[in-house]
């Protein structure tokens, strides 16, 4: 499995950004892939993921509104539309994939803590936000 992030970058509050991780080396039926985020000095936490069953999507209630998780298999690349961004988004975004489709939507919705679990991360992409 590999996983690579793109797309961050400095914007100031108010704006967007669209970040990109592309995937490969796993079948895309039997796996939930996901962004979470790690801010400084804090715990890493879930944000969004796609289940692979379904293409059902689910999203933290810190960025429910704002934020948008897309796939595209013909590019095996997944997408997060952050619009609207805030100071509080600054963090470094991961891409991770788990092979217990569900679990990862679990933790994006906060019913279970376990943000560092997942089977595969990529390294991160940095988004930082100005107020």
């Amino acid at each position: 499995v590999q996983l690579a992030e793109s797309g961050g970058g400095l914007v100031q509050a108010g704006g967007s950004l669209r970040l990109s991780c592309e995937a490969s080396g796993f079948p895309a039926d039997d796996v939930a892939i996901g962004w979470f985020r790690r801010a400084p000095g804090k715990e890493r936490e879930a944000v969004s993921c796609i289940t692979g069953r379904d293409g059902k999507t689910y999203y933290a209630d810190s960025v429910k509104g704002r934020f948008t998780i897309s796939s595209d298999n013909a590019k095996n690349t997944m997408y997060l539309q952050m619009n609207n961004l805030k100071p509080d988004d600054t963090a470094i975004y991961y891409c991770a994939v788990d092979f217990r489709p569900f679990y990862m939507a679990t933790i994006v919705l906060g019913r279970t803590n376990d943000s560092n679990g997942m089977d595969y991360w990529g390294k991160g992409t940095v988004v930082i936000v100005s107020s």
